[in-house]
């Protein structure tokens, strides 16, 4: 179970922070020795951004803020997924939508197809199917779609949707289901049929890895947050049948894992994209605090304010956070399993910069993104994300502890200085050559409470470092 929450939070971070803002940071794992110690080794690169990336998320806070923003209240996508054993030429509804490889794409020398399921297809539709692919140039590459209206089935359309030479792993299969999504969108369609042209590894395992996959990657593509925007259109995806599959109590537990997932992915992308004038540290605990209270029967919460940390000798964190008006909240939730023994104990620990404007090393010129430093609390959109998908899966034998030191990085006559030393929880001295080195300071801090918590292992996460740096942390 803990390999299970430790893929878990890997794939929430993967998702959670905008792929078109990426770095190169590394999730660690190590062993906490008797004494409370800890040794991290990581290496990063300079982050990249481009322009042209995906689709960004937002946060519904109701709550008056800088600006008088108050965000609509929009909820997340409520698809219902299920497993159907039928003939998909008998499916009803708006789309079936077949996935296949270039390899399905095959014809013989007739031009009709050589796959088995797309032949019979063809055959319903008059030949139809094939003679339109053949227009349109599809082969069956990623990112193909072909949605066509034609009469013959039980659905309304058809759409053959591009898995490229093969698709073997989870993300190949997400994508699928993002595909399917936008197809959807386009075409207004409520419900929707999966299928697969060839159903690849025959392993029980395998196909229900891939019916999740193909699941969450629909929802998420389905989900669109415009909650910011004066004007917009929810999606009427209401319904996904995931054929071919089979049926059954492993199948369903998977689609639910499925569902959980997405929905975590969906909070931590909500919590990326909330402008700093509306999610503040305290705000930041506040989401931390219902996730708790939504699944009291296995999370609780601690909120630490700027006195307890005080209390607590956290001067690497205080001395970042120094600067804002807006206070520090150092957020710390706890999973332990509803039932049974304890066999691991883990700490799950995100960076939480709600901003960062980089203090007096002030971010400025060409590249700095200081527009974009609300992504700067990525790692723990990713953490309180995993809490969010714990909470729900609630795996056994394992204690979680979600660790998020949030505060702003900001310029006024209470900041840290260049040049500054602080003193860490442990009793390490820091020497700030660079504010805008904020991100291993507040992360100091947090490891500390996390090897006093007694976990055995931790993941940590920065959303960003800037700079090429080599560093070895040793919190002795």
């Amino acid at each position: 179970m803990a390999a299970t929450v430790v893929s878990l939070a890997t794939s929430l971070t993967a998702a959670v922070v905008p792929s078109s803002f990426s770095s190169s940071s590394s999730f660690v794992f190590t062993k906490l020795w008797s004494k409370p110690c800890l040794r991290i080794a990581f290496s990063v690169s300079p982050f990249s951004y481009s322009r042209g990336g995906g689709k960004l998320m937002a946060h519904s806070l109701a709550r008056a803020t800088l600006g008088l923003t108050q965000p609509a209240n929009i909820d997340a996508p409520k698809i219902a997924i299920s497993a159907k054993e039928i003939d998909v030429a008998e499916w009803k509804g708006d789309i079936l939508a077949v996935g296949v490889t270039e390899k399905d794409m095959t014809k013989d020398d007739s031009k009709r197809f050589e796959n088995s399921l797309l032949k019979k297809l063809d055959a319903k539709l008059g030949g139809h199917l094939s003679e339109a692919s053949s227009e349109e140039d599809f082969t069956g590459k990623p990112g193909q779609s072909l949605v066509l209206r034609l009469p013959g089935l039980g659905s309304k359309r058809i759409g053959l949707i591009g898995l490229g030479q093969s698709a073997t792993n989870t993300y190949a299969f997400r994508n699928f289901g993002e595909a399917i999504a936008a197809a959807a969108k386009t075409a207004q369609a409520c419900n929707v049929g999966i299928v697969l042209a060839s159903t690849g590894s025959t392993a029980n395992e395998s196909k229900l890895n891939t019916a999740s996959a193909i699941a969450s990657g629909t929802v998420l593509g389905t989900y669109e947050d415009t909650r910011y925007k004066s004007d917009s259109k929810k999606p009427v995806l209401k319904s996904v049948d995931i054929l071919g599959f089979g049926t059954g109590p492993e199948l369903e537990k998977k689609l639910k894992y499925a569902e959980d997932v997405s929905s975590a992915i969906i909070f931590g992308k909500e919590l990326v994209n909330s402008p700093a004038n509306v999610l503040t540290p305290a705000v930041l605990a506040e989401e931390a605090t219902k996730i708790a209270s939504t699944h009291s029967d296995v999370l609780s919460a601690t909120i630490l304010n700027a006195e307890q940390c005080k209390e607590l000798k956290m001067g690497s964190y205080l001395g970042v956070a120094a600067a804002s008006a807006n206070p520090p909240h150092f957020i710390h939730l706890c999973y332990k399993p509803p039932s049974g023994p304890i066999k691991a104990k883990l700490a799950l620990v995100g960076k939480g910069l709600t901003f960062d404007s980089g203090g007096y090393n002030i971010k400025t010129g060409p590249g700095c993104f200081i527009e974009l430093m609300k992504f700067d609390m990525g790692g723990s959109a990713a953490v309180l994300g995993a809490a969010k998908a714990i909470g729900q899966v609630k795996p056994p034998g394992v204690e979680v502890h979600f660790i998020v030191a949030a505060c702003e990085n900001m310029i006024s006559g209470t900041g840290m200085r260049p040049g500054d030393i602080l003193t860490a929880s442990n009793g390490k001295t820091i020497e700030v050559n660079n504010t805008d080195a904020e991100g291993r300071l507040t992360l100091a801090d947090a490891l500390v409470y996390a090897c006093n918590q007694g976990a055995e292992k931790v993941s940590f996460k920065h959303s960003i470092v800037t700079n090429q740096i080599e560093i070895l942390y040793a919190l002795e």
